[in-house]
């Protein structure tokens, strides 16, 4: 698969500001791209701008393989949702599609029905307005209103944020079978990256404008790493047994469990010797690093969105 999208060192400058800066990023067709940052990292800057919705100070970019004027043209084929969904509060769900697909030129029968399916709002009251629906709702209208026009790519910044847990799990559900089903390449920020390690296929780390490292997620997967954890009841007794195992990378973490590196597929060897040597065994399991831990340890600071 060819990428759908590129940039080449992309920049946005306001005043003496460089909110973005020679950023490279690629993204394949088919794929959920998850865009990583602080808030103010550049995310949101970088979406508008690969949306046609602002201009780069410098370099460049690529959609569907085509530059300049044949860019422009397939700018059609990107769907986008930034910031708050744009919608009539008076309308309801089906009007506002409405108005856009009658703006757009789009009349067949039925269009706006699939839509509302599409993003689960099917069941919504034909006349309720959009201004009293949850934040999830109107998540999800401004998500069909970004599908109007059957785009290629969707764009979408923060569609996840302030949602509870149910809902976080129903949108990440629908973005899953959006590519799964109709192939939509969907390219998205969140600061829920525990959510967002549950969908994203590749990532791209921004910090301070500045493209930090591009991964897969079985290139992520690869780079953390599992390792063996367990607890007892006489930790300076364990590490003695580890030892005598052989086991020399066994490591005491400050909240009193045992981390080992190795040994991964032995945890029913370690827990037959330390119960063995009369160790009270409280817990033992694999553990990943998961998406957050690792740009933590990449940007070197607490994590704000």
């Amino acid at each position: 698969m060819g990428y759908i999208l590129e940039t080449e060192n992309l920049t946005k400058r306001y005043g003496q500001k460089d909110a973005v800066r020679d950023v490279n990023l690629h993204i394949e067709e088919g794929q959920i791209y998850g865009l990583i940052g602080r808030n103010g990292a550049g995310k949101t800057t970088i979406m508008r701008m690969i949306s046609g919705l602002a201009r780069p100070t410098g370099g460049s970019y690529s959609l569907f393989g085509k530059t300049g004027l044949e860019k422009q043209k397939m700018l059609k084929n990107v769907g986008v949702l930034i910031e708050s969904p744009g919608v009539y509060p008076r309308l309801s769900a089906y009007e506002n599609l409405k108005i856009k697909c009658i703006g757009m030129g789009i009349k067949p029968k039925g269009y706006v029905e699939e839509l509302l399916k599409t993003v689960g709002l099917e069941n919504t009251e034909r006349k309720k307005p959009a201004g009293s629906y949850s934040l999830g709702m109107r998540q999800r209208l401004g998500i069909a209103l970004a599908l109007v026009g059957d785009p290629k790519m969707i764009v979408l910044d923060e569609p996840i944020n302030g949602l509870d847990p149910q809902g976080i799990a129903e949108v990440r559900d629908m973005l899953s079978r959006l590519r799964n089903e109709k192939g939509i390449t969907i390219m998205i920020s969140s600061h829920i990256l525990d959510e967002l390690g549950k969908i994203a296929d590749s990532y791209g780390v921004i910090h301070e404008g500045k493209l930090l490292d591009e991964f897969s997620a079985q290139e992520l997967h690869l780079r953390c790493g599992q390792s063996v954890v367990l607890r007892t009841d006489d930790t300076a007794r364990t590490l003695q047994v580890l030892e005598n195992m052989g086991i020399s990378d066994a490591a005491q973490e400050p909240d009193g469990s045992i981390h080992i590196g190795s040994a991964l597929s032995h945890t029913k060897e370690i827990s037959k010797a330390v119960v063995g040597a009369g160790i009270g065994l409280e817990e033992i399991y694999l553990r990943s690093m998961t998406l957050e831990e690792y740009y933590l340890g990449m940007t070197g600071g607490e994590h704000n969105g």
